[in-house]
């Protein structure tokens, strides 16, 4: 594998993780720009690294899918938070978006990139676009607070 084999995937990976981490940073949550874009590259890392291997010893590269869909999972789980007294959970959309920037950076380590900037623009306007209608049903379905005296 060339250099200019490996530079266009992880350069890809890291705009397309960018774009992503971008929207969560404008928006204030902690897994921002640095985590979507380390883990978009980190995964089109695994994938590269994965197919020379795999070239060569005729390995499968759904394994190699595989583990880095579980293996962000831990990730996401650690940025997913139990509010105890409100019962109430938040980070899931943060979660969600660190495994799909492992799965875009997947998808650039297999040069998919019709699929990794589909699903970058889909992620994008998801989550621009929807954030204020969901905002409003929230608004909607909690009850007015009980004001005393």
């Amino acid at each position: 594998m060339t250099f200019s084999d490996t530079l266009i995937p992880t350069l890809a990976a890291v705009l397309l993780g960018g774009a992503i981490g971008l929207e969560r940073q404008t928006r204030g949550h902690a897994a921002g720009l640095r985590t979507h874009i380390l883990v978009s590259l980190a995964a089109s890392i695994f994938i590269l690294a994965s197919r020379e291997m795999t070239s060569h010893s005729g390995g499968d590269m759904t394994r190699v899918v595989q583990g880095i869909a579980a293996g962000v999972g831990f990730i996401g789980a650690g940025a997913i938070l139990k509010m105890s007294q409100e019962h109430e959970v938040i980070g899931l959309t943060s979660a969600s978006t660190i495994w799909l920037a492992a799965a875009v950076g997947t998808a650039c380590g297999l040069r998919e990139y019709p699929l990794a900037v589909t699903s970058v623009v889909t992620t994008v306007v998801v989550l621009v676009i929807l954030q204020p209608i969901e905002a409003h049903f929230d608004r909607k379905q909690k009850p007015p607070n009980d004001q005393k005296g």
